[in-house]
């Protein structure tokens, strides 16, 4: 059973429990970030997200925030991680196929509910394509 990290800010907050409340039949999740509706710095939560799952502790991660654009910039400094913004189901897939992309990035002010739910679907479901994709991603860490 593949293991979900899922965290996010205040702005989240209320994605991340309909999230984790749908991935809980076929997901193993941990809670990573607001506890609440009240404001939270968004870092506080997207870094101990992203080393656990650079650490390999979880196999996929996801974030929420109200643009996403904070929890993917903090996510995207631990080396190893790829946190993508995604607002489409298809965005979410060429993410995971093209960049091997280990963190979905959700812009709640944006997308529906719904909507997330596809792009978690599709992202956790989707493989990287590898080949001409692998030399790329073994470029990003420095």
């Amino acid at each position: 059973m593949k293991k979900i990290a899922v965290g996010g800010d205040h702005a989240g907050f209320d994605y991340k429990r309909q999230i984790l409340s749908f991935l809980s039949e076929n997901y193993q999740t941990g809670n990573f970030g607001a506890l609440s509706n009240e404001s939270v710095d968004y870092p506080d939560c997207a870094h101990p997200l992203a080393k656990a799952v650079a650490q390999n502790e979880y196999d996929f991660g996801i974030l929420i925030c109200g643009s996403a654009n904070g929890v993917a910039i903090t996510a995207n400094k631990h080396k190893s991680i790829r946190a993508a913004i995604c607002w489409t189901p298809e965005i979410a897939s060429l993410a995971r196929q093209h960049n091997n992309a280990n963190i979905l990035c959700i812009p709640a002010r944006f997308v529906s509910v719904e909507t997330a739910f596809e792009m978690i679907e599709t992202f956790l479901n989707t493989d990287f394509e590898g080949g001409r994709h692998q030399k790329r991603v073994e470029k990003i860490d420095l």
